[in-house]
């Protein structure tokens, strides 16, 4: 090597997203929100890269991109969850490290701004992995983080979404359909977020966050902060973050049952991926799967009709895709 030479640091970063998975009818969805979703998914993979190229660790990453769509009401995370029956706002999330499998979550909460940077919370200043409701709250507000009052989360589009379900349930009890354990419109997208993330010293991490199901009950709680379940990361293996029909996920162990496929079984990702996909379909669930490895190999794989996506690496170029299409760079604004 010449005296002049510039050492360059090659090793490969990288962040993949999700912005939840579902039957997106493409002549549905209107040019300026296609738009819309698509710039929310570059500002995501922005922030994260930001942290990346800088070289901060994937955790950092992973939460920096998840904040940017839970503060979009875009996004089924956040500002812009679902609400549930009585007409709360109840959220998740999880997250986790792959190089010492620390873990944190959080479940039906209602007045914490950013559940992702709760859960980060739970990993990083308790000795729990998961907390919900009222002590979360509270042990939140305790690390000074932000929180809001629950109208915060209000939008009209969710509001009215769950007007029209429970409409369509009160039809269906009518008519003695076992409207007591109506699912959402399977037609509706869930817009759970998720990303993962790779850092320059070989890290993974993995986070989702999510609103839950428009009408849930009963304090349902979903896959999104069960670690194997909605979230898992290992350096030996894979970070992966789901979405989808929560319930089926969790029965398949999803995002453990696909690191353990790439672990132990020396799958590809993405067939790992895939099968797990088709383990949730003998089910009669559906979903997406976000999986990245230590050497930077990632899988976007979904079994719906859509799933908003995207990834950023070393280029710095931000690619997204909505449907089976490959990802892209986003139009300008």
């Amino acid at each position: 090597m010449g005296i002049n030479s510039v050492m360059v640091d090659i090793s490969p970063i990288r962040l993949v997203i999700h912005g939840g998975a579902g039957a997106i009818k493409r002549g549905k969805l209107k040019t300026e929100l296609d738009h819309a979703y698509k710039q929310a998914l570059v500002q995501s993979l922005t922030a994260g890269y930001t942290v990346l190229a800088a070289g901060g660790s994937s955790i950092d990453a992973v939460i920096a991109a998840i904040v940017i769509m839970e503060d979009s009401p875009l996004f089924n995370a956040g500002k812009g969850s679902v609400f549930s029956h009585t007409g709360r706002n109840e959220l998740e999330a999880s997250i986790m490290e792959g190089s010492t499998l620390m873990a944190g979550a959080v479940a039906a909460v209602t007045t914490i701004r950013n559940p992702i940077l709760a859960a980060h919370a739970v990993m990083t200043k308790s000795t729990h992995v998961m907390l919900m409701g009222e002590g979360a709250e509270t042990f939140a507000a305790e690390q000074g983080l932000a929180i809001v009052d629950p109208s915060y989360f209000y939008t009209q589009y969710r509001w009215d979404q769950l007007q029209k379900a429970m409409a369509k349930e009160h039809v269906l009890r009518d008519h003695d359909a076992g409207a007591a354990t109506l699912l959402p419109d399977e037609h509706e997208k869930r817009g759970t977020v998720g990303a993962v993330a790779l850092d320059r010293h070989g890290n993974l991490a993995a986070g989702t966050s999510t609103g839950g199901l428009t009408n849930k009950r009963f304090g349902r709680v979903g896959d999104s902060p069960i670690i194997g379940a909605g979230t898992y990361a290992d350096n030996r293996s894979v970070a992966v973050s789901a979405t989808g029909t929560g319930e089926m996920f969790i029965r398949a162990a999803a995002a453990f049952h696909t690191a353990a496929q790439v672990r132990l079984q020396h799958k590809p990702i993405a067939d790992a991926a895939n099968n797990v996909l088709a383990e949730i379909a003998a089910m009669g669930g559906d979903g997406g799967l976000i999986v990245l490895d230590a050497k930077g190999n990632h899988a976007m794989c979904f079994n719906t009709t859509g799933m908003y996506r995207g990834v950023i690496g070393n280029d710095g170029i931000a690619r997204v895709g909505i449907f089976s299409e490959a990802e892209t760079p986003a139009p300008e604004k």
